[in-house]
């Protein structure tokens, strides 16, 4: 039930087909007896700045969450953000302070590595590549490092993004060894897949799956469908997979504090959640 009393949580970004909060979030809300709703919003970029502008002038707006393709763009449109999102050069939550200023931050990365070290993978000393190096991927690559990797290869087909990022890393975190320039994932234990390949049927895939070793982590940032090409090439070969929502399920917790409230686990929130692909 919505009424006058309820908040409002932006969910920003285009298009907006993929989008799984509203079915994560909302349901969650209910069982809590949360008022507050998950509100997707497409916004194309030419009226992003405009828009996340607007919807801070609502009286009954929580925060918003940003999505592609508007997570890099948002850091400049923001008078606050945290030292993560400096370093991911992103941010995919922001609220209104209690002196009227937009802060961000960024839980992708957070998320992400939740998950991988969930699934048993001690990342500290291991080696990762990161295949995309947008918001989603920066903020992965910011937390891996943050995390205690000991080397990070990042691949882009913009090359400026990848140097943009690799050359943040190395000023915050100067014993990372970072390499740039290639998507071969032979001889890393992480592979991630942080670009939009997989959303639409018949993409190629990002990288080629046949260099990635059996014992290798596998990650994907896609959430049109839970198991991607990528991932269901990457489980053949017999590599553990996290897919993309598991990324969002661990860092919800996270969200919900950010924006004050009542906060919960991964097995709340997969327990109430009503997903549709």
């Amino acid at each position: 039930m919505i009424n006058g009393h309820t908040e409002l949580i932006a969910h920003i970004g285009f298009p907006t087909h993929a989008f799984k909060a509203p079915m994560i979030y909302n349901p969650y809300f209910d069982h809590v007896g949360v008022n507050a709703r998950i509100m997707p919003m497409g916004c194309r970029p030419e009226h992003y700045p405009a828009l996340l502008r607007a919807v801070f002038t609502l009286e009954n707006i929580r925060g918003a969450l940003i999505t592609m393709p508007h997570k890099v763009s948002t850091v400049a449109l923001l008078d606050r953000v945290t030292p993560t999102v400096a370093v991911a050069g992103a941010c995919n939550a922001v609220r209104r302070a209690a002196d009227g200023a937009l802060e961000g931050d960024m839980f992708d990365g957070e998320g992400f590595v939740r998950g991988i070290r969930r699934k048993g993978l001690q990342l500290g000393g291991a080696r990762a590549l990161v295949v995309g190096s947008g918001g989603v991927g920066s903020a992965i690559a910011a937390s891996l490092a943050a995390a205690g990797v000991a080397a990070l290869g990042l691949f882009d087909v913009h090359a400026a993004s990848c140097e943009g990022l690799a050359g943040r890393l190395r000023q915050h975190y100067p014993r990372l060894a970072v390499a740039t320039g290639s998507s071969d994932p032979a001889g890393f234990e992480l592979v991630v897949n942080a670009t939009p390949m997989g959303m639409n049927e018949g993409d190629p895939l990002p990288m080629d799956v046949s260099r990635i070793a059996p014992s290798a982590y596998v990650g994907e940032v896609v959430m049109r469908s839970e198991t991607t090409a990528f991932l269901a090439a990457a489980q053949a070969r017999g590599c553990t997979v996290q897919v993309g929502t598991d990324m969002l399920f661990e860092q919800i917790p996270a969200y919900l504090e950010y924006f004050g409230l009542p906060t919960t686990t991964p097995q709340t929130l997969r327990a109430v959640a009503q997903l549709r692909y």
